[in-house]
């Protein structure tokens, strides 16, 4: 029993163990084998359903889900064998079994399974078909088969292949964003700490200093102590200005972070980004928007064939306008889940947002979004220039 479940475990490496990772059910994959129903509708185009037919089914069938099976459950380097073996099968059972060309085929398609490399593949098809086609038409497999049988492996093989691709480069750039967002929001991390210590400490020792004066000049000169005591008084208070300040510009944190995230993401599609600093908002719009500029930027460079992009922000009427543009191919025609989830957030901040994608000249997404009355005027101020604020932060006290 224990090697029973030993030999059905997936391996590393493995298309199941691939599925897994990328946040997949297994299962899904199962339901290739609803090809396999042809298995028991061929008798009815052959010499019907008879003992021998159910006989040789019932032994063969077993073994074909085993073999394919295995050929999901191994490792790459393996998983050719198997559909080798799987396809070698079904070219055994073509003098006796009608259902023989089923398995065939899905060992040919399997065959794709053992590298990304399209010449092996192919060379594989090549080796498998020329010795099905000699066996095919000595048992006397009519010409139209003869044809549509080979063109059949071929096609739904490159289909497969060309589809297993893709799903591994969609892994990839997720597994490349994700890298790239923790590396952004570590280096913002120590950014903010390198800010805090240069914004707080010279001022703490001056406090420090002063406080240590006072207490001397106490019993002498209560007057002088007194000074020291609202001096520091004051430079405590500059402080602490500075600090709130300093916290609304570290409010862009995230966007910023993600503006970073996009521009790594976008170089790796060959999509040259210009972006400007994002202002100050309310942490709530920040966040939204970041959530916002994450799926824009995964959809150039997924989908747009984009070769520049950019990014700005502007305040219209009272309000931040987020403007995303491309000059990929354009022309979406529905919205997915992506563009959907985007609409629903923003609307949830009492924001619009808008849409323009003619084919062929690019895509432009605005998003426009309410900011309080004491941020407005803000908005349009970069967060980093932090010296500019103190002002605009204590009216907001």
């Amino acid at each position: 029993m224990n090697r029973l479940i030993a030999w059905f475990t997936p391996e590393p490496g493995s298309r199941v163990h691939e599925i897994i990772q990328q946040g997949r059910s297994p299962r899904m994959e199962s339901v290739h084998l609803l090809w396999s129903a042809w298995v028991f509708v061929t008798p009815l185009f052959d010499r019907g359903y008879t003992w021998r037919w159910a006989l040789i089914t019932a032994l063969s069938y077993p073994v074909f889900v085993a073999l394919f099976a295995k050929s999901m459950l191994v490792s790459r380097a393996t998983a050719s064998r198997y559909g080798m073996g799987l396809a070698m099968f079904g070219i055994l059972l073509v003098p006796f079994y009608s259902g023989s060309v089923s398995y065939f085929i899905y060992g040919c398609v399997s065959c794709s399974l053992s590298s990304r490399r399209l010449t092996p593949f192919l060379l594989r098809l090549v080796m498998l078909n020329t010795l099905f086609l000699l066996i095919a038409s000595q048992v006397g497999y009519a010409w139209q088969a003869l044809v549509a049988f080979p063109l059949m492996t071929f096609i739904i093989g490159m289909v497969t292949h060309v589809e297993r691709i893709g799903h591994e480069k969609d892994a990839a750039l997720k597994l490349s964003h994700d890298e790239v967002r923790r590396l952004a929001a570590t280096a913002e991390r120590e950014r903010i700490g390198r800010d805090l210590h240069d914004l707080l400490g010279h001022t703490l020792s001056l406090i420090t200093l002063k406080l240590e004066l006072s207490r001397k000049l106490f019993d002498r000169d209560t007057e002088a102590a007194r000074r020291e005591v609202l001096e520091a008084e004051k430079v405590a208070r500059h402080a602490l200005a500075e600090v709130r300040c300093a916290v609304t510009g570290f409010r862009a944190t995230d966007l910023a972070a993600e503006l970073a995230s996009a521009r790594l993401l976008l170089e790796s599609s060959a999509v040259q980004l210009d972006y400007g600093q994002p202002p100050c908002m309310p942490v709530e719009i920040e966040r939204a928007l970041a959530l916002v500029l994450r799926e824009a930027a995964t959809n150039i460079a997924r989908h747009a064939g984009a070769t520049q992009a950019s990014v700005s922000f502007e305040t219209v009427d009272g309000g931040l306008c987020l403007a995303v543009a491309d000059n990929g191919r354009g022309g979406i025609a529905e919205e997915g889940n992506g563009l959907s989830g985007m609409r629903e957030r923003v609307r949830g901040l009492g924001g619009r947002l808008q849409i323009h994608s003619m084919r062929g000249q690019g895509t432009r997404l605005r998003v426009v979004v309410p900011l309080p009355a004491a941020l407005a005027a803000a908005a349009s101020v970069p967060a980093g220039t932090l010296d500019t604020l103190p002002q605009a932060v204590e009216a907001r006290r």
